[in-house]
């Protein structure tokens, strides 16, 4: 009678109330799956010292724990335990860029024709990011020879403030300016830092034609895209640099200790950059003295 009694306060049925008690234990046990998940999620959102979405939660799961987990159940648990992910901030670059129309593309001078049969004409540039220890990221600037493969110059720096383009070319002009080829480009792709009128104001100080990649196409730029990979398989730490000074040293090892010296390459009918690139400047100045 008690159970009926209250049944009927309730406003329930019995069968509800036994359908209630007989599932009480997987109830539970769901329960406990789901703060069990709870931890890892949290674990995965506070990695490396920043918050992720859904997406890149699932990613660390299957990338680092080997662990294959459905996004929806995910996005479920993130719900229930309000696990948020921050929304992201506007890149200033590229909402300056669509504010203004100072920012302006090039046409395409290159064509993919990266060996051009002579050195330090196709300059390719290009910027890529750095992950880092402890919420560190570093980003990393080249100029790249298209015909001997050789890194002319890099930047590295812990921002991405248009110097990053600027001081990339400075380094350039003052370690090469003497020897590079009077018709010489700079090729990039169509990203804010190119397309600043600061930029184009550099490269015409300082005699250098401007080239850029059709949008979205990186096999435009694929010699630089093959470095920064090549870099970051063979040489960069799993965990990334902890600060600027450990990216600058490590990247100017590879760059001088390994990559120009050593490492022969494969477009090079491997040969190293500089020895590919003595070769052009011994056919350069035979062809001068013949002429």
């Amino acid at each position: 009678g008690t159970i009926i009694d209250a049944c009927e306060v309730l406003g329930v049925s019995r069968s509800g109330y036994y359908n209630y008690i007989k599932g009480s234990g997987s109830r539970k046990a769901r329960e406990a799956e789901d703060q069990a998940w709870r931890i890892q999620i949290e674990e995965a959102y506070n990695y490396r010292g920043y918050k992720k979405g859904s997406r890149s939660i699932v990613m660390y799961f299957e990338n680092t724990l080997g662990i294959t987990v459905n996004r929806k159940k995910v996005q479920r648990l993130m719900r229930k335990f309000e696990i948020f992910c921050p929304i992201r901030q506007a890149n200033p670059y590229k909402r300056m860029a669509k504010a203004t129309k100072e920012h302006s593309t090039v046409e395409n001078k290159l064509k993919r024709q990266f060996d051009q049969g002579v050195a330090k004409k196709v300059l390719l540039t290009d910027i890529t990011y750095l992950p880092g220890a402890d919420g560190f990221i570093g980003y990393l600037s080249t100029v790249k020879d298209g015909a001997t493969k050789e890194i002319l110059a890099h930047y590295v720096t812990d921002n991405l403030k248009l110097d990053i383009s600027l001081n990339t070319i400075d380094l350039l002009v003052s370690a090469h300016g003497a020897t590079i080829h009077e018709d010489a480009f700079i090729h990039s792709d169509q990203g804010v830092h190119y397309t600043s009128p600061k930029f184009h104001k550099k490269l015409a100080n300082n005699h250098l034609g401007q080239s850029m990649s059709r949008r979205g196409n990186c096999w435009d730029n694929a010699p630089t895209e093959r470095f920064f990979r090549s870099f970051k398989t063979e040489w960069m730490p799993k965990g990334g640099y902890e600060n600027i000074a450990e990216a600058k040293s490590a990247i100017a090892d590879y760059i001088w200790g390994y990559y120009q010296t050593v490492r022969p390459h494969t477009f090079n009918n491997y040969l190293t950059p500089l020895e590919k690139e003595k070769r052009y400047f011994n056919k350069n100045l035979l062809s001068g003295v013949l002429n």
